[in-house]
């Protein structure tokens, strides 16, 4: 067997543990008092009426689904404000990340990126042998101005994360203006939101005006993944201009995003009630780390996301230990952040046991 010599070579993503992996490797018999703050997924779970959707949709799974998701686009037409042609859906946002570097990406072009940012993006890049350049970020935040500089004559992506991911920090939508006014022609930014569902209303920035107002080289990435709780269905939207979404549309393949994704984000997107609670869940546990964790004397980040960043010192020796007392949590030293570990906004009741088992390992 003789595969391409640098596929051999490339990093594979190291995802949040599943609660039964860490179950299996630590002997634990009963898992459900496991408390899982490491991939940033809604703890509240999904929407009933998504659930109620998802129900619906079993009779008709021996049909294959919509593969231009149709109606679900039209909803999202509604609640956004864009045109169906300027939509394209994907199995999570990680899907659209391959498209853009598989129709962008290749030996020779570069694609920037922040340095301690989402790690798909250079693993995506990797995968059609493009160069990554990472900018430093100042205070963990996008430095916009830095990555401007940072473009060259073969750039052909820039990526922001925003809120970022893992840092949770933003950045401002005066920024965000002033870096699409100065950014070439030749360059494709995409701006990851991820996490924009949860983010403070004052601190929403809005991409989508300049694909409404016709710019041709930007693109925001959305999932239902987060804020929707549907990360196991694996569903994301990209919004952009119908030229550059006709560009990806070319190498997605015909039925990418299944029936009952495509039934549970409709019925997720009705259902504003569990948004809500969402956003306050979100709020209030991020209040209570910002509180309680510098009593530790832990820092933390300022964070737009459902999770935080927080410096323990050996955040991988942390990890381990929490992992003892039935918490997974994500180390960062894959991010270059050796001394971090990132944790999800839980429930007031997961809050608490992920505080009173850091306090234990901490002492």
């Amino acid at each position: 067997m003789k595969a391409k010599d640098w596929i051999s070579d490339l990093r594979v993503y190291e995802p949040g543990k599943p609660i039964e992996e860490v179950a299996r490797e630590l002997g634990f018999d009963d898992i459900a008092d496991i408390v899982k703050v490491a991939s940033n997924e809604n703890e509240l779970g999904p929407s009933p009426m998504a659930i109620e959707a998802m129900q619906e949709a079993i009779p008709d799974m021996h049909r294959y689904p919509d593969g231009g998701a149709f109606y679900l686009k039209r909803k999202l037409v509604d609640k956004i404000g864009v045109e169906p042609e300027q939509l394209l859906f994907g199995c999570g946002s990680n899907e659209l990340i391959i498209f853009l570097c598989h129709v962008f990406m290749e030996q020779g072009k570069n694609l920037v990126m922040g340095a301690e940012a989402f790690a798909v993006y250079f693993l995506a890049n990797a995968l059609y042998q493009g160069e990554t350049i990472r900018v430093p970020m100042p205070d963990h935040v996008h430095d916009l101005e830095g990555m401007l500089a940072a473009i060259t004559p073969d750039t052909r992506l820039v990526c922001i994360c925003n809120p970022n991911n893992p840092t949770g920090t933003i950045v401002s939508a005066e920024a965000i203006d002033a870096f699409i006014e100065k950014l070439p022609d030749h360059v494709v930014a995409v701006f990851d939101e991820a996490y924009f569902e949860v983010m403070p209303e004052d601190k929403k920035p809005d991409v989508l005006k300049h694909i409404r107002a016709g710019k041709e080289n930007i693109i925001v990435l959305r999932t239902f993944s987060k804020a929707y709780g549907l990360a196991g269905l694996r569903i994301g939207y990209a919004v952009g201009h119908p030229k550059l979404i006709g560009l990806l549309n070319k190498v997605r393949q015909p039925f990418n995003v299944n029936a009952m994704a495509q039934a549970a984000a409709m019925a997720a997107l009705d259902d504003n009630t569990h948004i809500v609670e969402t956003r306050e869940m979100v709020f209030q546990g991020l209040a209570f780390f910002e509180r309680e964790l510098p009593k530790l004397g832990i820092e933390t980040v300022p964070s737009g996301a459902n999770f935080i960043l927080v410096k323990t010192g050996n955040g991988r020796e942390v990890f381990q230990k929490l992992q003892k007392r039935k918490v997974i949590v994500r180390p960062m030293d894959p991010y270059g952040l050796p001394d971090h570990i990132r944790i999800t906004i839980g429930t007031p009741e997961q809050n608490q046991t992920m505080l009173n088992a850091l306090k234990a390992v901490m002492a």
